[in-house]
């Protein structure tokens, strides 16, 4: 390794207070480190510096010269110095000041051959030569003008002390490793040097300097300049980098981001993003058109969406992303929409624009920072002008350039594609969500049956929202429908078919069918909706592309009865629940499996279940379990995991299973039903088995009213009465045997009449001198709602009555 004590090195702050004192400088002043170390450096100079010259230290780079100074015993030393002006991270400076010592072991060495052997075995454009102590003898004028340094001035020093850079000490460790090797090194620097107004490549070379008898004398420097090839390269880079980070999601103001943090700090110093107003829902404009918005003749408005600086803050930005502001029409931002093309004002100025329109801070931002060259490119894309980015330098001291522009162009061109995907995807995405809301229940109905609570999220992916879905359907018996389901693809067609799937849902569900039944009505209508779409020259594959394109579903049906605590459930081709019982287990339930909906011909099975009040059933879809990330299995192993507490409520509960199983890039929708059973009270449910005799009319009144007597409702008495002879009296004319007579009581009166009949009775209009056909219609009118359901033994026909009934009028 080199010496260092060949050479005085010390570190002066900007106070002028020495810092550090190396044994160099002790070997040059004979002054110890302890002597000097917070003293002065001025009580060292042994000479008178003006204050001008002073003034002028601050502002320079670094310094060189012959200087006076003042050794220990009191005598003047005249010594050359090279200063470094260095800035530290945190903003503070201070400066490095060095001075290479000359002494016998310097003068063995035969310079002149040196050199002579240097330059002879090397052939580059700029050669160095330096010593077995790595100390510079000799250099051509080629190094001299890279370094902008004399050879007098850099001789003696090391290859580290010429530039106070990074990059210069790792190639003087790779010339000790030639000394120490005897094996030459190629390596590649990048630096900006005095003299230089942007970052220089060079490719170096380094190899022994060897004597006649082969002894390595020294190390030999060559340097090639790759300046030009580096920036072509870094342009390519560049571009590859915008293919690679633009256009990473479909959110407009992200996408517009990403083209502004790709330009800036590699391409400009201060880019901005700037879109039609509310461009993400209007339509853009052909180029050159008029824009939205002008304020005045040839002016423009737009919006600020997105921008990237090298200062902190964005300090130069007089707008921020949201701000709307005016363009004049000989800015370059109205002079590039106006014609469509990109613009280059290479050397800008305060004077180059009329700052008569738009934010009166503008011209006075570019004055402050010096803001001295310019380009605006259109964002155009599809044939349409959506806005304009524009890039600018006040940092950098040189212009952009003709090649510059071309890379503008051609990054601004695949930014604006994306822009474009962007806000077309987030039209799309808005109506689908949009139609989902007005589609999907925003809230849950009060009923007796089961205390439930959802959520449900739309995925934010390239594919846009899905068509999963959910309700909780009032059944009548005080019964309740839980329905969860999920439409093949996304976008606004799935959300559409949810839509029509729903609804037919809650159609089929008012007519109490059974779950397997319900599914094969729902399955029939899949089907048809996917013959809807095919066209008559449709093969069966194409029919499987439909129907994979957004008309295939899966559902899950289940109905629970709060008086028997039975709940029966069918499912099509959809994950089964999770059932957290009262004892705190928590398993799948064992749900016979049935084939997704739209494939037709096959079965659909029931499975029933008793659930004891405070059960939990959770339902989903398999964007809450399954992702790319994780399988469906792990996923609804975590699922069961975040039920096991289930005694919160049923809204934290919901944010519990999110947070701990929702996939973080969710790549579908996720709808969650999580219901907690409750059973009705036997007091409040009472049943009674009806002879097939009119004249048990009578005292089915008279049992309906003791009933309620019991209940303490005597206010329904009078309804109930009516309704329950006209029931009964019906079942006894025109069904069959047995017949059973059932009240329950809870938010409201249910009066229920069951027979073995499948027979379903309907209203009509009685005539004037009728003497029946009155009676459905009196009940119709009494009540909060009548109907008929089926079973495999008979129907049921089912009166539901507020307990606070008014009387009869």
């Amino acid at each position: 390794m080199p010496d260092d004590s060949l050479t005085a090195h010390a570190v002066v702050d900007e106070d002028g207070m020495v810092t550090e004192w190396s044994e160099g400088a002790r070997r040059l002043l004979g002054y110890s480190s302890a002597e000097v170390v917070g003293r002065p450096a001025a009580d060292l100079i042994d000479e008178e510096i003006s204050a001008e010259a002073l003034g002028r230290l601050p502002a320079l780079p670094r310094w060189s010269g012959t200087a006076r100074l003042r050794h220990q015993d009191g005598h003047r030393v005249e010594a050359r110095m090279l200063a470094h002006h260095r800035q530290g991270e945190g903003g503070d400076s201070d400066w490095l000041v060095l001075s290479p010592l000359t002494g016998a072991d310097v003068a063995v060495q035969d310079t002149e051959k040196l050199a002579a052997w240097s330059f002879y075995q090397a052939s580059c454009c700029s050669m160095e030569a330096y010593d077995t102590n790595l100390r510079l003898r000799q250099a051509n004028h080629y190094s001299e003008r890279a370094l902008d340094l004399t050879e007098a001035e850099m001789r003696g020093l090391r290859h580290a002390e010429l530039v106070a850079h990074p990059e210069f000490d790792r190639v003087e460790q790779c010339m000790a490793r030639v000394l120490e090797t005897g094996e030459a090194q190629d390596v590649e620097v990048r630096v900006q040097v005095a003299g230089e107004i942007r970052k220089q490549a060079w490719a170096l070379s380094l190899y022994p300097i060897r004597d006649e008898d082969g002894v390595t004398r020294g190390v030999g420097l060559s340097a090639h300049d790759m300046t030009e090839q580096y920036w072509a390269h870094k342009r390519l880079q560049l571009l590859n980098d915008a293919g690679v980070r633009i256009g990473s999601t479909l959110s407009v103001a992200r996408t517009a981001q990403e083209l502004a943090d790709v330009a800036v700090p590699e391409f400009a110093d201060f880019a901005t993003v700037d879109l039609l107003p509310d461009v993400e829902h209007a339509e853009a404009v052909s180029p050159g058109g008029a824009m939205s918005g002008p304020t005045a003749e040839g002016s423009f408005l737009l919006r600020r969406v997105a921008q990237q600086s090298v200062l902190p803050g964005a300090a130069e930005a007089v707008l921020r992303p949201g701000d709307v502001d005016g363009y004049a029409a000989n800015s370059p931002t109205a002079e590039c929409l106006t014609t469509g093309r990109a613009v280059l004002h290479a050397e800008f100025g305060p004077d180059s624009a009329d700052w008569a329109g738009g934010h009166p801070g503008r011209e006075e931002s570019v004055r402050a920072f010096n803001i001295h060259s310019v380009m605006a490119v259109p964002l155009t894309a599809r044939g349409q002008t959506l806005g304009v980015a524009v890039f600018l330098r006040h940092q950098r001291p040189e212009s952009f350039s003709e090649g510059d522009l071309l890379l503008a162009e051609e990054i601004t061109a695949r930014a604006a594609v994306c822009i474009d995907n962007a806000r077309r995807y987030t039209r799309e995405r808005e109506t689908a969500l949009a139609l989902q809301t007005a589609l999907l229940p925003q809230g849950l109905p009060a009923q007796p049956a089961v205390e439930a609570a959802f959520r449900y999220l739309p995925t934010d992916i390239l594919a846009g929202v899905g068509g999963d879905w959910f309700d909780l359907i009032p059944l009548s018996g005080a019964r309740v429908a839980l329905v969860v389901g999920d439409v093949v693809g996304h976008g606004v067609q799935a959300s559409a078919i949810m839509g029509r799937l729903r609804t037919a849902v809650r159609t089929l569900a008012d007519i109490d069918l059974p779950p397997d039944e319900l599914l094969t009505h729902l399955d029939d209508l899949v089907i048809r909706l996917s013959a809807d779409t095919e066209t008559d020259s449709a093969s069966p594959s194409d029919w499987a592309a439909e129907m994979a394109a957004g008309l295939g579903a899966t559902c899950l049906y289940a109905v629970y009865d709060p008086v028997s605590r039975v709940c029966t459930l069918a499912s099509a081709g959809h994950p089964a629940p999770v059932l957290v019982s009262t004892a705190g287990t928590v398993d799948l339930l064992d749900v016979a499996p049935g084939p997704p909906l739209g494939l037709g011909g096959l079965p659909f099975e029931t499975t029933e279940v008793t659930l004891p009040a405070g059960s939990l059933l959770a339902l989903y879809t398999d964007g809450l379990v399954e992702s790319r990330e994780q399988d469906m299995t792990k996923g609804t192993e975590r699922l069961r995991r975040a039920l096991v507490d289930p005694t919160t409520s049923l809204d934290d509960l919901c944010e519990t299973v999110l947070a701990a199983v929702a996939p973080e890039d969710a790549a579908d929708d996720i709808a969650l039903l999580i219901a907690r059973t409750q059973a009705l009270d036997p007091q409040h449910v009472a049943t009674w088995e009806l002879p097939a005799d009119p004249a048990v009319v009578a005292r089915a009144r008279k049992l309906v009213t003791a009933q309620l007597d019991a209940w303490d409702v005597q206010e329904a008495s009078f309804v109930t009465e009516l309704v329950v002879s006209e029931l009964v009296t019906n079942a006894i004319r025109h069904a069959e045997p047995p017949i059973e007579l059932r009240l329950l009581k809870g938010r409201h009166l249910i009066c229920e009449v069951s027979d073995a009949s499948s027979t379903a009775p309907h209203l009509r209009r009685a005539r004037t001198y009728d003497e029946g056909g009155r009676g459905l219609l009196l009940v119709a009118q009494l009540s909060r709602g009548w109907g008929t359901r089926h079973s495999g033994t008979g129907k049921t026909i089912w009166a539901e009555l507020a307990l606070d009934s008014p009387e009869f009028p």
